[in-house]
């Protein structure tokens, strides 16, 4: 067999495969950025399941950032359960040139793309296979002209599949955060993510304990309405050190509804979670 050609998957052993070029100069899967794009850091926000606030946590991380003053974008890759435009009140359509798509600009100057601000009608279904949602993600990194962005956080969708590995090979990764939530149901499928991480070498920056607990509004007692916080151990078991505990708080709820996400009403919220995102770019430093 000669040095330019591989073996079938029937034949193909460790010692055919040795003098394969492709084993010495593997290709990157990496996709290049627009040219009008200048992005110094991107960072996952990945959940093993749904329904544990991910949209939520990558808004509140991308608000804290503007807070501070570095220029910040979201890239909504959860095709299928796009919700990030809806918790910010930015409606598209998004308009595009021969130069690429121009991201949306919410009220305090984050920059959005989500297939929602691309589609006629914003309830209407994406109802695509695997490799065409991937292929969506991969041109929101390549054709949307995000200009100068200090931090883009990619919303991605929940589990393992087809999305989030097309994250992982084709966008230049800094690292992901992990968002779970107080059930051991939920701990054991974020795992998952973890391990996903490790075998693409990624880094964990940070975790996120979404629904941790819920202050009494008579008393100020902590409630675990959702079971006992393990995020402590979980941390310990996974080293990471940057982790978060974020209470349940309705007015966030309401203000996610109403598309007011943005407004910096929620001083607790923020006063828990400036610590994790301090952390979160000393990390990236």
């Amino acid at each position: 067999m000669s040095e330019k050609e591989c073996a079938s998957k029937s034949t193909c052993t460790r010692e055919s495969c040795e003098g394969c070029p492709s084993k010495n100069n593997p290709q990157s899967l990496l996709v290049e950025q627009n040219i009008y794009s200048n992005v110094k850091h991107v960072i996952g926000v990945v959940s093993g399941k749904g329904g544990v606030g991910k949209s939520l946590v990558t808004a509140s991380l991308a608000n804290l950032l503007a807070k501070e003053g570095y220029t910040v974008g979201i890239l909504d890759a959860d095709i299928t359960g796009p919700s990030i435009p809806k918790m910010y009140g930015v409606h598209g359509p998004a308009m595009a040139s021969d130069d690429g798509i121009e991201p949306l600009l919410t009220a305090n100057g984050i920059r959005l793309m989500s297939i929602n601000l691309l589609l006629p009608d914003e309830e209407s279904p994406v109802v695509w296979r695997g490799p065409v949602l991937a292929n969506m993600v991969k041109q929101f990194w390549s054709e949307v002209m995000w200009g100068e962005v200090d931090y883009l956080l990619v919303d991605m969708p929940p589990g393992t599949g087809d999305v989030p590995l097309t994250v992982f090979q084709s966008l230049p990764l800094d690292g992901v955060v992990l968002v779970t939530s107080p059930q051991r149901l939920v701990s054991m499928i974020v795992e998952k993510a973890v391990n996903m991480a490790r075998k693409m070498d990624v880094p964990v920056l940070g975790m996120v304990e979404n629904y941790s607990y819920m202050e009494c509004p008579d008393c100020g007692k902590q409630l675990s309405v959702f079971g006992k916080s393990n995020i402590d151990e979980l941390a310990k078991q996974w080293d990471v050190k940057n982790i978060v505990k974020l209470p349940i708080e309705p007015e966030f709820a309401n203000a996610f509804d109403a598309g007011q996400i943005e407004d910096g009403r929620y001083k607790n919220l923020d006063r828990i979670s400036e610590c994790f995102v301090d952390e979160l770019i000393k990390s990236l430093q």
